[in-house]
């Protein structure tokens, strides 16, 4: 048997740490690898900073590198 997230590495999300745009305190998002153009590098999920600032599902990571 085996596990589809072991088959498609592109298809599980990475973790990584990007910066507020609001405050510049570090939040940890889930960023999509692969999929359909324009969804790489892409937040998969909405993810609320300690400030409140939230950061959309779908915005690229790359809006929010300082």
């Amino acid at each position: 048997m085996l596990i589809r997230g072991c088959q498609e590495g592109k298809g599980t999300p990475r973790l990584a740490e990007v910066r507020c745009p609001k405050c510049g305190d570090w939040v940890e998002v889930f960023v999509i690898m692969g999929g359909a153009p324009g969804k790489t590098g892409t937040l998969a999920a909405d993810e609320v900073c300690q400030c409140g600032q939230v950061l959309p599902a779908g915005s690229y990571e790359t809006d929010y590198e300082g």
